[in-house]
């Protein structure tokens, strides 16, 4: 059996930043996300965490420039140009690159965009429930994360929910909703009976934990556009006291 061929990966360096360039193959297009300011503040705060993806740039001739393209890494380059206006970052500071010279370079922006897996919430919960007892407030989380204040809140309140229920949702057992519905009460315990109870149930919307709750385990609001009980209900007549 042949030897399987060994992988070469691409080398990395440092290039000025007045020698690279946007290229016209990054297939980003449409804004999404956070904007140039918000990255180019977490740039000037925490460096640059990832380094950018680039081509040498040729002549008609086929010879190199010096300059560089950037086919992958478009935003932060706005960003560090961004500091460079605002005179906080030298215009020929080194800047971390992957230099690229095999494969198709929209190839190469298509496959980080795509290939980008966002940060499941029960990952980010435990991130900054961390950042929490480290010291920091709500609110520097959130700005330091570029979330609203309620969305740490909300990840934080997963503190209250039992471990079991927390992996079952990790491997998809239950959604996040049904999992915050739990928040509500801090009884591990009473949260699994629940539990157990509802994946025997038909209606699995997270307001329903039915009249066999457990006394102190109250139940979520019920969400806009929950279909109420219906009018021809008996049990609805006893409790108006009016025929059905």
């Amino acid at each position: 059996m042949a030897a399987a061929k060994k992988i070469t990966l691409s080398p990395s360096r440092d290039v000025p930043f007045d020698k690279l360039v946007l290229s016209q193959a990054n297939v980003r297009r449409i804004k999404a996300g956070i904007s140039i300011e918000e990255l180019a503040e977490d740039i000037a705060r925490r460096g640059l965490l990832h380094g950018l993806s680039v081509r040498s740039v040729v002549d008609e001739a086929g010879i190199e420039t010096g300059l560089f393209e950037i086919p992958a890494g478009g935003r932060r380059y706005r960003a560090l140009e961004l500091l460079v206006k605002q005179k906080r970052l030298a215009r020929t500071a080194p800047v971390p690159c992957v230099v690229r010279d095999s494969g198709i370079a929209e190839e190469d922006s298509l496959a980080e965009n795509v290939q980008r897996a966002p940060l499941h919430p029960l990952d980010q919960f435990r991130a900054f429930l961390t950042l929490r007892e480290k010291g920091q407030s709500e609110e520097e989380i959130a700005a330091a994360f570029f979330v609203s204040v309620n969305v740490v809140k909300q990840r934080l309140k997963l503190a209250s929910v039992s471990p079991a229920l927390l992996d079952t949702y990790a491997e998809d057992g239950m959604t996040l909703d049904q999992l915050m519905a739990f928040t509500v009460c801090g009884d591990h315990d009473r949260q699994e009976q629940v539990f157990e109870r509802l994946k025997a149930s038909y209606d699995k919307q997270p307001y329903v934990c039915r009249p066999a709750r457990p006394v102190g385990f109250p139940s979520p609001r019920r969400p806009r556009g929950a279909r109420p009980a219906r009018r021809g209900d008996p049990a609805d007549a006893r409790r108006t006291g009016r025929s059905p």
